[in-house]
């Protein structure tokens, strides 16, 4: 079972949360709602962890598959439903960057499998109904 432990260090709204592992993360409200820009907006965060979920799975299929990944870099969209309460992630857009020599049907087949199969960040927004769309680009070595 994980373990977080959350405590309040800035303002009224900016925390630390802690894993088991003693990893830590700050988070905070924006400015608008009292935040102090002390940390990452939590629903922001749930971005990163889909982010790196799918990182980590397309890095292990490729590798596996002998591809070349000298570097690696994504850049996550995503869009919140309006006037609502909760606001849900309906609208996200993934762009996965590939630099080495990579064959480009076997990174698209790698982030296909993180995305329908092994990603659990990517599952529980699925469950939530948000609409996940993505591309790959692949950046030569040299």
């Amino acid at each position: 079972m994980a373990t977080i432990k959350l405590s309040r260090v800035s303002g009224d709204y900016g925390f630390e949360a802690t894993d088991e592992f003693g990893h830590t993360v700050r988070m905070d409200s924006s400015t608008e709602s009292g935040g102090h820009n002390f940390g990452v907006r939590p629903m922001q965060m749930l971005l990163m962890g889909l982010g790196g979920c799918s990182a980590i799975d397309v890095i292990a299929i490729l590798k596996k598959q002998r591809q070349d990944v000298v570097d690696y870099k994504m850049v996550i969209a995503g869009e919140r439903e309006a006037g609502k309460e909760p606001s849900l992630w309906k609208d996200i857009t993934l762009e996965f960057h590939l630099y080495g020599t990579v064959d480009e049907d076997k990174a698209k087949k790698a982030v296909e499998l993180s995305l329908s199969k092994y990603c659990s960040v990517a599952a529980t927004l699925y469950k939530a109904d948000a609409d996940i769309q993505w591309k790959v680009i692949i950046h030569p070595a040299g």
